[in-house]
């Protein structure tokens, strides 16, 4: 059944489906269509709330197999949901790779904004411990990809071991990653919230601005958190006008403040979609950017 979409929620994938007049651009309409009824992954929780789980797919064999975590996008929104990044993710795991793909408490879900959305996002990635219990998983060989949204907290998630004892964010003991791949990435939170996208999402999300709410941007915002301290590539879409220049933003500003572990990569023949979507011709830069840390 396809979900149903809000007109207000929908201001994120039009801005992005209109972001360039090259009719060949993947739209909003593509990708409800195309992207929207791929093959799910085994469901197991991580949590006890309905939307603490992910879907893991593990590729045939004896392993133990590299693994990326995926977070998927949707300006961090409840009317999004997993569904429109399991053909990426079993394109992944075609490649020989798990992938443990991952729904999280969202912006309009009980639980969900500041701090449930990034505590899922944190217990979702540290259980990984507990499923390779059960299944051939190579916890030293972990990335953590994510796109738009999702893309800022593969980022977050790269970050967490910056957060101090005292926060609210607080895990103990993250699980160690080698790298992050971002694409499309959200993840200049500061210019989100002074332009407004997405009906003032990031206001929703953090429950205030950077000025009202100083102690919770200090942690959230990958920029304000760097150097992370792991490997980042960030690729982003040259006809996505709307949401690269965000991504710009944090690798200008991280750079800046001594993180020499960015990557970026343009992608010629890609809007905001093309990214999660396998059968565009970007899908062997984001293959080639992982197998870069999972070789």
């Amino acid at each position: 059944m396809r979900t149903k979409y809000s007109i207000g929620a929908l201001v994120f994938w039009l801005c992005a489906s209109l972001s360039s007049v090259n009719a060949d651009i993947m739209t909003v309409e593509d990708l409800l269509a195309d992207l929207s009824s791929g093959e799910p992954g085994m469901k197991i929780a991580y949590g006890s709330d309905p939307l603490q789980f992910g879907e893991l797919h593990v590729p045939a064999g004896e392993g133990p197999f590299p693994v990326v975590v995926f977070i998927h996008g949707g300006c961090w929104l409840a009317e999004y949901d997993i569904t429109t990044t399991r053909p990426l993710a079993w394109a992944l795991h075609e490649q020989g790779l798990a992938v443990w793909n991952l729904e999280y408490r969202r912006v309009g879900n009980p639980g969900g904004a500041y701090p449930g959305t990034l505590l899922d996002i944190g217990s979702g990635t540290d259980y990984l411990r507990s499923l390779a219990m059960e299944y051939p998983l190579d916890l030293s060989r972990v990335i953590v990809m994510g796109h738009s949204a999702g893309g800022h907290l593969a980022l977050w998630t790269g970050a967490r071991p910056r957060i101090p004892a005292d926060h609210d964010l607080y895990q103990p003991d993250p699980l160690p990653l080698i790298g992050v791949v971002a694409l499309a990435p959200a993840a200049a939170l500061t210019q989100l919230h002074q332009q407004g996208n997405c009906d003032n999402v990031i206001d929703r999300l953090m429950d205030g601005s950077p000025a009202e709410r100083p102690e919770r941007y200090a942690y959230v915002e990958p920029a304000r958190m760097a150097p992370i301290g792991v490997q980042q590539t960030l690729i982003m879409g040259v006809h996505d006008t709307v949401w690269t220049p965000f991504g710009e933003a944090y690798a200008t500003a991280a750079r800046a403040i001594g993180d020499t572990g960015i990557k970026r990569v343009l992608a010629p023949d890609s809007g905001h979609f093309e990214v999660i979507n396998p059968d565009s011709s970007t899908w062997t830069m984001v293959l080639d950017a992982v197998r870069s840390y999972l070789q």
